[in-house]
């Protein structure tokens, strides 16, 4: 481990000499997921990451509510609710069920509730 002659500024993010730990990388690679993966689970988090939508599904973790009650409980339109639960439907997050002539929406299952729910715990430590 040889120090780098350059001098530069340390900050918190940098280390102060350049060294390359190869079976930590050896290891990252070995743990990486394919690249069809990582796009998908990057499109789960920016559609999560929507205020609207993210409300969406918090309301959603008490049950079962149709387009009508879950406009009302965000004071927008259905159709701006309708447009978001398309988005939430299309990236698996939210499925829907047909009662008569009344659409409900639910989380698509646990990993959904399991993703806020792990969410939440991070941004509550201290």
């Amino acid at each position: 481990m040889a120090k780098n002659n350059a001098l530069s500024a340390c900050t918190p993010e940098t280390c102060d000499i350049r060294v390359v730990h190869l079976d930590r990388v050896a290891r990252a690679k070995a743990e990486a997921i394919a690249q069809n993966d990582m796009q998908r689970l990057a499109l789960t988090y920016k559609i999560m990451g929507d205020p609207t939508r993210l409300k969406i599904i918090m309301a959603l973790r008490g049950g079962e509510m149709c387009v009508c009650d879950i406009a009302a409980f965000l004071g927008l339109s259905e159709s701006a609710v309708s447009h978001q639960l398309r988005r939430l439907r299309e990236s698996s997050l939210v499925r829907s069920r047909r009662d008569g002539q009344i659409l409900y929406y639910s989380l698509d299952d646990d990993h959904v509730l399991d993703l806020v729910t792990v969410g939440l715990h991070h941004i509550e430590e201290p």
